[in-house]
């Protein structure tokens, strides 16, 4: 396969990923904020789904206040903010049409009138009326590409490059999310958190990434942070888990493996070794923070490792 080629197959999953990650961030944070509590709790909440972006200095630099509704704003449609749903949408369906003929034809089509429609509903006014109901729609635009894709498409490079750029997004955008929430449970704790309202941000978080259910099904018994950094960390049969996710992208290396790319597979399978053999009382005893940015590291080398063995030099896709 060309390298521009699976260039723009790992991009567009990547960016359609990206979307959704946004779009359940968002949906719980809007959740959160109809419930009473105090002006800082909700402030940092909204200045936390930032940090997990990395883009609260960029957001400071453009607002003086930051509101629910500007954050929502600058995280959905602000074409100028590169991590914004739409600007997420737009880059999945410019790298689909680039290599259209590579795809079936009900992929494509999904993922061209997911950005068709999007523009419609923005345009509509749906971020003032109803934000919940847009990001609900985000969230099943991205399940019904991944269904498409699953069920239309044979199993060569076209689907692993896609399915690598998902599981890498996804891996990178749940230790993102890990780590900032629980620095930030920290700080509310410290400043004498109601025990009731420590259980509403945690199963928030668990909500951001379709875990609630699955919590409840696995440890049977309150929400602990110990239990959810466990599951969204070591859970093997929980799909967006970290080890989940580089399991994934650790099969789908090997199948993808040219002559350079031994490095960036080693790279990957000491990753999720680690992962298998430790367990949540090593990674606290250690700082859940440490090991969480150890961990973002080293999947991003490993996302460095893919774009110099398969695709095209940063510089040259930027």
């Amino acid at each position: 396969m060309l390298s521009r080629t699976a260039d723009h197959l790992y991009w567009m999953s990547r960016y359609t990923e990206r979307a959704e990650n946004t779009a359940r961030m968002l949906d719980v944070n809007y959740q959160m904020s109809l419930l009473p509590q105090s002006a800082d709790v909700a402030q940092q909440a909204w200045r936390s789904l930032l940090e997990i972006s990395e883009l609260a200095q960029v957001f400071d630099a453009k607002y003086t206040l930051m509101t629910p509704a500007d954050v929502i704003h600058f995280m959905v449609d602000d074409m100028q903010n590169p991590s914004s749903i739409m600007c997420c949408l737009q880059a999945a369906r410019e790298n689909a049409r680039a290599v259209r003929g590579s795809m079936t034809t009900e992929l494509w089509e999904t993922i061209n009138t997911t950005w068709l429609e999007a523009q419609k509903k923005i345009r509509a006014g749906i971020l003032e009326t109803a934000p919940a109901e847009f990001f609900e729609w985000v969230k099943f635009r991205s399940h019904q590409t991944r269904g498409v894709q699953h069920g239309t498409m044979v199993r060569d490079e076209v689907y692993y490059f896609i399915r690598l750029g998902t599981f890498l997004e996804r891996a990178d955008n749940t230790a993102r999310l890990l780590d900032v929430k629980s620095l930030t449970a920290e700080h509310l704790r410290e400043q004498g958190n109601d025990p009731v309202d420590d259980f509403y941000y945690w199963a928030a978080i668990l909500r951001s990434v379709s875990a609630f259910e699955t919590y409840r099904k696995v440890y049977r018994d309150v929400i602990t942070p110990e239990r959810v950094a466990e599951l969204l960390i070591l859970r093997s049969d929980m799909p967006r888990s970290l080890v989940a996710c580089v399991n994934e992208v650790v099969d789908l290396l090997v199948k993808v493996r040219n002559a350079q790319s031994a490095k960036t597979i080693t790279q990957a399978r000491n990753l999720l070794a680690e992962l298998r053999d430790t367990n949540i009382d090593e990674i606290l005893e250690q700082n859940l923070h440490r090991f969480l940015t150890h961990f973002l590291e080293r999947i991003n080398a490993v996302g460095g490792g893919i774009s110099r063995d398969f695709l095209l030099p940063l510089e040259i896709a930027a």
